[in-house]
Order: C-alpha cells, then structure tokens, then sequence
C-alpha cells in the first residue's frame, strides 16, 4: 500500500478524531490528547500546525487510499539543539503492519534535511511498542540506547528507547 505525506487541511479533522479516538493509539502516545478525541481537537491541531513556522516544525498528513491515515512530525528543538528535531508519529490502527508507516518516516526524513539545516532527527519510543521499534530501524534510524525509567505513562514507569538518523545517512 503505498502512502504520501502532505500539508494538513481543516478537512482532515474528522479522519484524525477517528484515529486518536483509539485506546490502543494513545497508550503508545506521550499524555495530553483528550479521550475521546473530538473533530473540533482535530481541526485545533491542524489549524495550529498550518499556522506553525515552517522551519521549526515539520507537520503533515499520512495519506494512504486519499484518505488521512496518520500523522508525522518532526520537531526542531532549542540552544544548542538547534539543529536536532524530535520525530513523532502514529497511524489508525486499520492501517498497521503495511509498511506504511516506515515509508512516511521515510519521506518526512528525506523532505526535512532537503528543506533545512537539521543534521539529526531523533525518536524516543516506548520500550514496550516493538512495532514503532521497528518502524525506526526499517527506516535507517539507529538504535543508541535505553532510556531507563524515563517516563510514567498510565500509572507505569516505563523505558523508553532512542533512535537516531543523521543527515549524511540519507
């Protein structure tokens, strides 16, 4: 199944609620997304992310059948980070294990050290969620370490892991 990335339309807010409305979704998630979901948090999130500086965030839909299957994000961070950004990602869940994940982290990677002077981009998933494991390594991103006790998600300390993917790897 193939999939593209493109900029986020007020129109995709209802197809967004229907993913984030996901249980399963959000546990793999860091905290701050209302449950259940709503089309209104949807269109709060895009509007803010049209309307975001497009060198320091890096927002866009995952598209697979022309409809919205997800998100991806990648996220300058500050001082002397300046030129590192934090990737985030998640997809509905009818679309989970075709690949399609790991070849929008594919294209937003590729789009984002074309189109800025970010020389790494990093992920920290949780130690537990083995596919978005997956999806970083299929991606090129290199495993650097475990982030012991790095979070409390659901009532649980939890690991997490860091990945990495450097500009000259592309």
């Amino acid at each position: 199944m193939k999939c593209k990335i493109r900029k986020w339309q007020l129109s995709d807010a209802k197809d967004l609620a229907k993913a984030l409305s996901n249980r399963k979704i959000q546990d793999n998630l860091r905290d701050g997304l209302p449950y259940p979901y709503t089309e209104q948090d949807g269109a709060d999130y895009i509007s803010a992310m049209l309307s975001a500086n497009e060198d320091e965030i890096f927002a866009f839909a995952i598209t697979a059948d022309d409809k919205v299957a997800g998100s991806v994000g990648v996220f300058r961070q500050g001082n002397i980070h300046r030129q590192t950004a934090e990737l985030g990602y998640y997809i509905a869940e009818k679309y989970w294990g075709k690949g399609i994940m790991t070849e929008a982290v594919k294209q937003i990677c590729e789009y984002v050290f074309d189109k800025s002077d970010i020389i790494r981009i990093y992920a920290e998933p949780f130690a537990y969620n083995i596919a978005s494991c997956r999806v970083l390594e299929k991606a090129g991103f290199q495993y650097e370490g475990t982030l012991r006790r790095n979070a409390v998600k659901n009532g649980k300390v939890i690991d997490m892991k860091m990945y990495s993917l450097l500009k000259t790897e592309v």
